[in-house]
């Protein structure tokens, strides 16, 4: 697996980053989509990053227009969700999530096996991928809300105590 934590990034303002600026972080990458029925995840994301923010986890929200559920720009997809939802996470600028033009991110984080063993493309909006401080990855598909307890023990488990 490509080092995962090299994958150059850019913010939902323009700016260059990568999940090496999150190293000692427990991260939970999620791609949103403003127009998507699961939009009320938005809500239980931004209450896992205030419990848990300060014991050093972050969700990284990645807007994507695949299932073309998304804002057109990205000032519109910052202004919903910071109006609307509240979001203080950090977000990216909107991805690709499947075919030959996925984010390498995406391309890495698709590899990795949900629950039932199954990998490969990203299904819907909301899908989650928790990638803990020693790039360990954990795949949650879309129905699986930001505080089910599946996802809140592997974030527990991850945090320092």
């Amino acid at each position: 697996m490509t080092e995962l934590r090299n994958i150059p990034l850019t913010t939902i303002d323009g700016t260059t980053t990568s999940l090496a600026d999150f190293r000692d972080k427990v991260v939970l990458i999620v791609n949103v989509a403003s127009r998507c029925g699961l939009a009320p995840q938005y809500e239980q994301l931004e209450q896992l990053q205030k419990t848990y923010g300060e014991r050093g986890f972050a969700v990284l929200g990645f807007p994507s227009n695949q299932f073309l559920q998304e804002l057109s720009t990205e000032d519109a997809i910052k202004e919903y969700c910071s109006t609307t939802w509240g979001v203080t996470f950090p977000m990216f600028e909107k991805a690709k999530l499947n075919g030959k033009s996925a984010h390498p991110l995406y391309a890495e984080l698709k590899k990795t096996p949900d629950r039932t063993g199954k990998a490969g493309r990203v299904t819907w909006n909301f899908e989650k991928f928790l990638v803990t401080p020693d790039n360990q990855v954990h795949r949650f598909r879309p129905t699986t809300v930001p505080d089910d307890p599946a996802i809140v023990r592997a974030i527990e488990a991850a945090l320092p105590a």
